[in-house]
């Protein structure tokens, strides 16, 4: 409730097959007294989606889930896993979900959940943020983000973002485009430790905000510097043919 009045636009909550987050009662109390929304993020079991069709929360984000992780590693394997994917794709919207699938930022991947009828992907964002800040490895990385967005939107998918993501490193993932959303937990809740709940959230928001607006300008002056090169080379093709 805390985190709703401080401007958290949902609430994301992982019920582990291991139980080691959240127990189901915790998911029914929670669907019942949200004034926002739920992302329930779950594996792809029976057991999770027959829970999920029970409780028809707002979002459901699909993820892979080993017992022995610490936190989720990696991305889902949608080309590998897409028949058992596309159905529970089918089921959750049947459901009345938003279907989101947790994956990483791979084009192949983008594709494949697009052709199982997601219409939300989250790019798991853990390779960039574990990166030294500036390091080659982070620019690349940034770049394969940057790359798997744009390809995303462009294909009509929405694109959320999340793993690892922290007071240092938020404002530039915001900043991707067409981002809609972003999942963060740990960073919030160790900041809370010093500042209170209440405030981590608003800190965070206001970096998002910020990091949102400068990707906009961003891709404003790209348009606008796009828009006047085309119109120079036009200028001087014409002046060249009234020569």
């Amino acid at each position: 409730m805390v985190v709703e009045e401080a401007g958290a636009d949902g609430i994301t909550v992982h019920l582990r097959e291991d139980r080691r987050h959240i127990q189901p009662r915790d998911v029914r109390i929670l669907a019942e007294v949200l004034n926002t929304r739920m992302n329930l993020e779950m594996a792809v079991t029976e057991e999770m989606l027959a829970l999920a069709e029970e409780i028809r929360p707002a979002h459901v984000c699909l993820v892979p889930e080993k017992r022995e992780e610490l936190t989720t590693e990696g991305g889902l394997d949608v080309v590998g896993g897409f028949d058992a994917i596309a159905s529970a794709c089918q089921r959750l919207s049947a459901a009345g979900c938003d279907v989101s699938l947790f994956i990483d930022p791979d084009v192949e991947q983008i594709d494949a959940a697009l052709r199982a009828g997601a219409p939300t992907i989250e790019l798991h964002t853990g390779a960039y943020a574990e990166a030294r800040p500036g390091s080659e490895v982070a620019n690349a990385e940034y770049q394969r983000l940057t790359t798997a967005a744009t390809h995303a939107v462009s294909s009509g998918l929405v694109v959320n973002a999340g793993h690892g993501l922290h007071y240092h490193n938020v404002e530039a993932i915001a900043a991707l485009p067409g981002v809609n959303e972003l999942n963060i937990g740990h960073a919030i809740i160790a900041r809370a430790l010093f500042v209170g709940l209440k405030e981590a959230v608003q800190e965070m928001k206001r970096l998002i905000i910020a990091g949102q607006e400068a990707g906009l300008m961003a891709a404003l002056d790209a348009h606008e510097h796009d828009h006047d090169h085309e119109n120079g080379s036009e200028h001087v093709h014409n002046g060249c043919c009234g020569h």
